[in-house]
């Protein structure tokens, strides 16, 4: 009809991951034999004590509107992981935002703090969806490499470089998706050391945390003093509890950001699903209990 579209949405690549799963699924229902390397599905289930909850959770009617932001006995129990795994001492229910999955956290962040002009850092290899959020927000992805002589990972030199007054944010994912290379807490002190002297903020993506060869410790890097006040962590049930297609994410932000974080949930979903709360509730508090069923 010759309107114009959103520049922003057409400037966004569509979701390569989804696009390989979805081409993936079609090609078993022809029956060809396919190995998927496209969403990150984990190989255990479900824990049962997630999904008894839902059970509960829809017969005892918890079926309407929660909270934007979540329930409070869910963002208390991940205050709680939080301080207790992460070290983010700060961390209490006021902190928290319950998500419809990591990628709305992610999501929501972003589209709290970029405006047009400002550029965020993506370290690769990365998620493929980094550059396209980051584009649908308003700014724009500056892409830093790192090969396999470096196992994958940012110098501080690389970060020092690339940080300009433009920065207003840079994203993290370690545990890496899809590389699986694991910052170590001395490696992160020192990108937190180049972050220090630089005003811009950092997503910690860590859905990926309780998957790992447990060759490297895990460290969040908004436990590091240094960076007090400018670290959103982000993280949800979909690995560590094989709950991909309940859709749970949360973050813990600084009280501005996390203000206008839940703006931008408030003005898209709501809340999230009210039964996969409950469940992912469960999980937190005694998923950890039960066997492994792969």
């Amino acid at each position: 009809m010759g309107i114009d579209l959103s520049r922003r949405a057409l400037a966004a690549a569509e979701s390569a991951t989804l696009k390989i799963a979805s081409r993936a699924k079609s090609m078993v229902k022809n029956g060809i034999d396919v190995v998927s390397l496209s969403t990150g599905e984990p190989d255990f289930d479900t824990p049962q004590c997630a999904k008894l909850a839902a059970f509960e959770a829809i017969t005892t009617n918890f079926t309407h509107y929660t909270d934007s932001n979540g329930i409070y006995e869910l963002r208390a129990a991940v205050a709680e992981k939080f301080k207790n795994e992460n070290g983010l001492t700060d961390a209490t229910p006021e902190t928290v935002i319950i998500t419809t999955g990591a990628k709305q956290a992610l999501m929501n962040t972003l589209g709290a703090i970029c405006n047009p002009g400002d550029e965020v850092i993506v370290f690769a290899p990365y998620w493929v969806s980094y550059p396209a959020m980051v584009t649908l927000s308003g700014a724009t992805p500056i892409i830093l490499s790192a090969g396999i002589d470096q196992h994958f990972k940012i110098t501080p030199q690389q970060l020092t470089d690339a940080l300009t007054p433009l920065t207003k944010c840079v994203i993290l994912n370690s545990p890496n998706n899809p590389t699986g290379s694991m910052y170590s807490p001395t490696e992160l002190n020192a990108l937190a050391e180049v972050l220090a002297t630089h005003s811009c903020y950092v997503i910690s993506d860590e859905i990926y945390e309780k998957i790992n060869y447990n060759t490297v410790t895990h460290c969040s890097i908004g436990s590091f003093e240094s960076l007090k006040g400018r670290v959103i962590t982000v993280n949800g049930v979909s690995k560590a509890y094989a709950m991909t297609g309940w859709r749970i994410g949360f973050l813990h932000a600084p009280a501005n950001l996390l203000c206008e974080a839940a703006k931008v949930q408030g003005q898209t979903t709501s809340n999230p699903n009210s039964i996969a709360q409950i469940a992912s509730l469960a999980a937190l508090l005694h998923g950890a209990d039960e066997p492994l069923k792969i």
